[in-house]
């Protein structure tokens, strides 16, 4: 029980997590030969609804320019970035009821309802300005060597800190 108590209870010291991160990161990059990335398997989700609804957005200008795969012919299940996705949600899920940390929560007001879709909408349309979240511009960019992950990384933070004055401000 005690175990238990360690492993799904307490949090873990962030060293622990940080490596748990990267040691998945690499083995991840090394069986799949991609880095990690999550907003993309978003991206095929939602054209994949468009589609369904009857739009084409394969040929959108943002589609054929960046042509980010819609015309592969994968499936929803059968594209690399739906199962890391899905992989993700459902380990979340896993995780939080091991922890018994998983609780419905009420909408306070139609404020936080309005700002929480806003901020949803905006941090999505800005991972496509930006071709990707803090999970493959940042996190797998940076032992890639890349330099925009650190130019990325720079700006996030930038942002986090104007986000939390803004938020403090104005909502709490």
């Amino acid at each position: 029980m005690q175990i238990y108590q360690k492993l799904f209870k307490k949090p873990w010291p962030y060293l622990m997590g940080g490596a748990l991160l990267a040691i998945l990161n690499i083995i991840l990059f090394a069986s799949t030969g991609e880095p990690w990335k999550i907003t993309s398997g978003f991206l095929y989700w939602g054209a994949a609804i468009l589609e369904f609804f009857g739009m084409d957005p394969g040929k959108w200008y943002y589609f054929s320019v960046y042509n980010n795969g819609l015309d592969s012919g994968e499936t929803f299940l059968n594209n690399y970035y739906s199962v890391i996705n899905l992989a993700v949600i459902m380990g979340a899920l896993i995780a939080a009821l091991l922890a018994s940390e998983f609780k419905w929560k009420k909408i306070k007001n139609k404020r936080q309802l309005f700002f929480g879709l806003l901020g949803g909408i905006l941090m999505g349309y800005g991972t496509r300005l930006s071709f990707g979240c803090n999970i493959g511009s940042y996190f797998s960019a940076i032992p890639s060597f890349s330099l925009h992950g650190w130019v990325f990384g720079i700006f996030m933070f930038i942002g986090a800190w104007i986000g939390s004055k803004v938020l403090f401000r104005y909502l709490l």
